[in-house]
């Protein structure tokens, strides 16, 4: 978006952030803009990408996916092509919800939504360490969720 945005922006991303599914006549009035003035911001907002899309956010244990685990990775070598390989694989398996290239420690972290504790297990051995490239996963298991959220700060 060329124009930073103001506070009108702000509120009207606020209440996306809440509720995806607000009609535009309920975001009008929240934001205390007419209908057509809204709809064009959100629009604005939509083929700018500050609004990338739309999503539903799922109950992970209702759909058989309410373990989280955390994994580091450190690669054999760091050139491009042993990590270009990494990432490739890595976006073709759902189970990873989030991967991170990282300063620092390791060279990537992952989010990582299964079953339970036996799926994650074979989760690793199937398809994580067969990736070409991997040196060494070392797994993270949360033992309370005390924060999460989608709402970036406005």
């Amino acid at each position: 978006m060329p124009n930073p945005l103001d506070k009108t922006d702000r509120r009207i991303l606020a209440a996306l952030q809440r509720d995806g599914r607000l009609q535009n006549l309920e975001l009008a009035r929240e934001v205390g803009l007419s209908p057509s003035a809204c709809l064009r911001r959100v629009r604005l907002l939509e083929e700018s990408g500050v609004i990338e899309r739309y999503v539903a956010l799922l109950d992970a244990a209702r759909i058989g996916a309410g373990f989280t685990v955390f994994a580091r990775v450190w690669l054999a070598g760091q050139d491009q092509a042993t990590v270009e390989r990494f990432i490739e694989a890595v976006r073709g398996f759902p189970e990873v919800t989030e991967c991170h290239l990282m300063a620092g420690d390791c060279d990537f972290l992952l989010r990582v939504a299964v079953a339970d504790l036996d799926a994650y297990r074979r989760f690793q051995v199937e398809h994580l360490n067969r990736i070409p490239g991997i040196q060494s996963v070392k797994t993270e298991i949360p033992m309370q969720r005390i924060k999460q959220s989608t709402q970036l700060p406005l």
